[in-house]
């Protein structure tokens, strides 16, 4: 009989982890971030070559990251990201951001219409959500969108191995359309394509903003089996 203790610690953590939204000011120390990095850096990569590496910034960092961010605000329709933002959303990519949007505007009380407050409710990811830290990542300029898929892999390695520490953790694309402020603020080479940015620390669990949990499809829209 197949023992599936793994995979039931596998599966819990995959559905308790959620995009964090609100956190603490608690700084993380650096030995549970060394163990956080560490264990999202067993995930694999084509050809072994590990395209991964990220800046952690410790809450000072973040805080003047923060507000560099704050005094330069881009949206994720604009910016200059390093990798191209999908060109648009369709049937049920559209359907799924659409919802995920709604949920997180009603739970922090942003009705239909009201621009000012989805607009105040974008910057927060400038603010990181109020992480004491953030993690900067990027891949290897050469290895293209492979590095970046890659990279896929670590982000969701980084998430579930945050989740078993006790962290929270949010990945945010938005902050790669600020790669030449980012580039310019680490002295990140050329070489290095900026991805996205992981805000972590310790969740505020009574934000409203962590609240809510997005569905996810049904087998049958993922699962083509053949044969």
């Amino acid at each position: 009989m197949t023992d599936t203790t793994d995979l039931a610690a596998l599966d819990g953590l995959l559905k308790s982890r959620h995009s964090c939204r609100a956190f603490t000011d608690t700084p993380v120390p650096d030995d549970i971030i060394e163990t956080l990095v560490a264990t999202a850096g067993r995930a694999p990569s084509w050809c072994n070559s590990q395209p991964w590496q990220v800046i952690v910034t410790r809450p000072a960092e973040t805080e003047a990251l923060r507000a560099k961010l704050l005094a330069n605000p881009t949206s994720t329709e604009g910016g200059h990201p390093d990798m191209t933002f999908p060109t648009g959303y369709t049937g049920q990519h559209r359907d799924r951001r659409r919802t995920c949007g709604w949920q997180l505007y009603d739970a922090v009380g942003v009705t239909k219409g009201d621009r000012e407050g989805s607009a105040r409710q974008a910057m927060e990811n400038f603010r990181f959500f109020g992480a004491p830290h953030t993690a900067i990542l990027t891949s290897g300029t050469e290895l293209g969108p492979y590095g970046a898929m890659d990279c896929g892999g670590f982000i969701l390695a980084f998430c579930l191995a945050a989740e078993a520490l006790g962290l929270g953790c949010v990945p945010q694309a938005a902050i790669a359309a600020h790669a030449p402020l980012l580039r310019d603020h680490f002295g990140v080479p050329e070489d290095r394509m900026i991805l996205c940015a992981l805000s972590f620390g310790y969740e505020d669990r009574d934000h409203p903003a962590n609240a809510f949990r997005t569905e996810r499809a049904p087998l049958s829209e993922i699962l083509d089996m053949r044969g």
